[in-house]
Formats: C-alpha cells, structure tokens, sequence
C-alpha cells in the first residue's frame, strides 16, 4: 500500500507519521511519500519520520520529493494537508477582519473565505494531476475549510472524503470524562464543518442508550470550559456545539478579545520555528510533546482509520466525515457538504463504498438548522467565487455570510481580502 501526502513538510506531519507507525496493523503503509516545494523543512520531516518508523519498527520505506507528479503516481490515498500562503497569509486572514470589526480566523468569516479562494484552484489542480497519476486513488482533505474544498473536489468528480479532527476530539474527551473505551462512544455529530453540534453521546453505536444528558449535567463545566463557552450556553441547548460555534455564539466578545493579544497565526510561527528545531535533532525518533499544542489532535488516528476502511484494510466501517448531503438534511440541497456519520465501507465489511453514505441523522432544532442552512448559502456563494473570480462574487459571499451580513462591512472587507491576497489571485 502507497500513501501520499501533500504538504508532507508540514509541522503537523509528525503527528501522521506517529499514527501510521503505531497503527500499522490497521494500515500497512508499504511506502509512504511526503510532497512538499519546501526542500530544506521536506528533508528534515523525511529525515524525522524515517527515525520514527525505526524506532517502532514499521518495515515501511518513507521517501521525499518536490515533484507532485512522481510523488502521487500509483498511490492508493493521497492526503491533502497544505497551506497557501504559509503561516503570513493565515496571519493576515486572523488581522484585517479585525479592522472591520469582524472576527478574523482562519477557517470563518472573512478570513475562511479568504483561504478559500486561495486554496481551491490550488487543491483542484493537485486532485487533477492525481487522478491522471493514480485514477483510482482515494483523496483524503484535511485542507481547511473542509467543507468548502471537500465540494469543490466532489463537484469535480474526484473521489474525495473531508477530514476533520473536531469529532474524534470530542469523542475521546468524552470517553474520558464517561470512563469508556473511546470505540464505545457514538456521537450524533451533525452539521457542517467547523459548525457542528452533538445531539447525542451514545454508548456502543448509534442505537445505544444517550449519555449527553447526563454527561452535561455530571460533567457541563468541563465541557464548557474546553468550549471557551459559559455553562449555561450548553444546558440551555441541550447539546454540545463545537468550539468553532463561539464565534457565532459570542462574537463581539471574541472581537474584543482577538484585539487585545497576539494572533493565534502569530503563536504557531513561534511553535513551528521551535518544533522544526527539535525535528532538526538527529536523535529525535518520537513526536515531541510540543506537537499536542500546535493543534490537529487525534489527526493521525482519525486519518489513519479513515485510509485502512476506505482501501478496505482496518479501520471502523462509520466514521465522522464530510461528504454529500443526500438528503440527509432535507432543508439542504443533496450537493451541499456536511459532516456526520457516515458509513465508508458497505455492510459487513466486504469493500469501501463509493462515496461515503450518511447516516440518518436525528432531527434538526429549527434554532442549529437555520444557521446550517445560512452558512451553506455562503459556502455555496464562496465556492463560486473559487472557481470564477471576480469582486462582486467575492462581495456577494461576504454579504451572505451570517458573521457578516451588511453591506458596507461586505464593501470593506472586500477591499481588503483582494488587497491583502493578490498574489494569490491572478484575476484580482
């Protein structure tokens, strides 16, 4: 089995390399590539990963290149982890939204938007030029935003799955809190990426007795802490939203806050500078515990049960990814993107399916389908402008967007967006 990543030189790259070593039984990766245009930090990884196979003795050969091309040809799943930009541009999406008085962040609002107009055309042609190296290849996107760039790939017919480590997060800090094996926890996880809620904690599958209510009121403070939420938010849903639903739910006071302290970007440059100079040590053969602060917890396992159930190895036959909605939501259309459960390998475990097929999803509270419904019309509204450029597209998504929704903060935003992301896009 042949695994590709691309933006295999990133800092979280360790983290994955860690996962396919520990759970090689799950996913025999044979041979594992890391693609990445920066040499210098690509061979350091190369270098780490290697030392972390041998340390754990995983018999598997990992190699590095630059070229795409080479990198991908007769993969079986190809990873998509990449940044457009780098950490500036992500330093600009989290700054000049603040100037409008508007959150500024990476994955939402206008800043998400911004890194999605980069990233699409940059995704879509790396999805191209793998289904000409390896037509049969699973794509595997851990590109943010998720749900965006996961639709762009699907509307182009590739066969893509959307990962997100929010889910996988929230399962394991329950398994914890509950006193369960991680594998006996179920979560009624529904929404969009990055805008999800859980309606249920159930115990062995999705038929299993609900354990929220009783988690929220055991354990709501917890939760609600990690949430960055007050308690009372949480008891009075019902429910538990995902951490990103703070900056709808308290967004004047995360304006103000973001105003006052360095950029979440500005904290991860400072934390790459100081892993890739602990990756840099040739006696390093283990991820440093540095790593778990730099974010994408759980990713590794997640990416790596994902890959074995999609290629029909390991791997769990349900799982939280993004995918078509299909009906699942019938307030939504059947193309939009969402992240639920969704079955990745047909019944009784005979093969992957297709694509992902949805479970059945409990119903909506008017109040949680309203804003799915909203930010769909904006991811709708963001993927156009993607694909076909233009201000007043750029505008029309930012005017739609329920964390903005006047024109002249749209007006002002725009102006800044195309003024800060020139080089990026050639026809602004």
């Amino acid at each position: 089995m042949k695994l590709a990543v691309v933006g295999g030189g990133s800092t979280y790259t360790p983290e994955l390399i860690d996962g396919f070593a520990r759970l090689r039984d799950t996913l025999p990766v044979e041979e594992l590539v890391l693609i990445d245009p920066a040499t210098e930090r690509l061979e350091l990884i190369g270098a780490l990963a290697r030392r972390i196979f041998a340390r754990q003795d995983h018999p598997g050969l990992v190699t590095t290149t630059t070229d795409l091309d080479t990198g991908v040809a007769g993969a079986d799943a190809v990873l998509l982890q990449l940044r457009v930009g780098g950490q500036a541009a992500r330093l600009q999406d989290e700054t000049w939204p603040l100037e409008c008085g508007c959150v500024g962040q990476e994955t939402t609002g206008a800043g998400g938007l911004a890194k999605a107009l980069r990233t699409v055309p940059v995704v879509l042609d790396i999805a191209e030029r793998v289904r000409r190296a390896s037509p049969d290849a699973w794509i595997i996107d851990f590109t943010n935003p998720v749900g965006i760039v996961t639709r762009a790939l699907l509307r182009a017919g590739h066969r893509a799955v959307g990962l997100c480590n929010v889910a996988i997060g929230l399962q394991r800090k329950f398994a914890a809190l509950l006193d369960l094996a991680p594998s006996d926890v179920h979560l009624d996880h529904v929404g969009l990426n990055h805008l999800t809620w859980e309606l249920g904690v159930r115990r062995g599958g999705p038929d299993g007795e609900d354990l929220l209510p009783g988690l929220l009121a055991a354990h709501g403070g917890a939760v609600a802490s990690d949430l960055r939420l007050p308690r009372a938010v949480l008891d009075r849903l019902g429910v538990v939203p995902s951490y990103y639903l703070r900056y709808f739910y308290s967004h004047d006071e995360v304006v103000r806050e973001l105003g006052t302290k360095p950029s979440r970007a500005a904290e991860v440059a400072a934390m790459e500078r100081e892993l890739l100079a602990l990756y840099a040590d040739p006696a390093l053969d283990e991820k440093p515990a540095l790593l778990a602060k730099r974010g994408g917890a759980f990713y590794s396992e997640a990416a790596v049960d994902l890959a074995a159930a999609l290629l029909g190895g390991g791997g769990t036959d349900v799982q939280v990814v993004n995918t078509y909605n299909d009906g699942t939501l019938p307030f939504l259309p059947d193309d939009a993107v969402i992240e639920v459960q969704a079955r990745v390998r047909a019944t009784g475990g005979s093969g992957p399916v297709p694509l992902p097929v949805p479970l059945p999803v409990p119903r909506l509270d008017p109040m949680f389908a309203g804003l799915v419904a909203h930010v769909t019309a904006y991811e709708d509204l963001a993927l156009d402008a993607a694909l076909r450029g233009g201000r007043e597209r750029v505008f029309k998504a930012l005017l739609a967007h329920p964390l903005i929704g006047q024109y002249d903060l749209a007006e002002g935003l725009t102006d800044r967006l195309l003024a800060h992301n020139k080089e990026h896009l050639p026809w602004a």
